[in-house]
């Protein structure tokens, strides 16, 4: 898969439905993560090799990472008031 045509953003989660992901592009995305009843937002900017090849595995759906949609990530940022 050539992400470079991918259209963005794109959402991906990990299986276990802790981590989900909003992919801006090439080298830049949102990921909540859960844990227990808390949620935290962050923003990564992909600087060095190995958070280009992160950016690159979601986009692939390597192992572990499954598709998400828009409304799952915007409903976890509603329900924990993250935006």
């Amino acid at each position: 898969m050539s992400y470079k045509v991918t259209d963005f953003p794109q959402y991906r989660k990990l299986s276990n439905e802790k981590v989900f992901y909003r992919i801006r592009d090439d080298r830049n995305f949102d990921e909540i993560q859960l844990v227990g009843s808390r949620a935290a937002l962050f923003s990564m900017e992909a600087k060095q090799y190995p958070e280009i090849l992160k950016i690159q595995d979601l986009l692939e759906l390597s192992d572990g990472f499954l598709k998400s949609s828009q409304n799952e990530f915007d409903a976890l940022m509603k329900k924990h008031n993250l935006g």
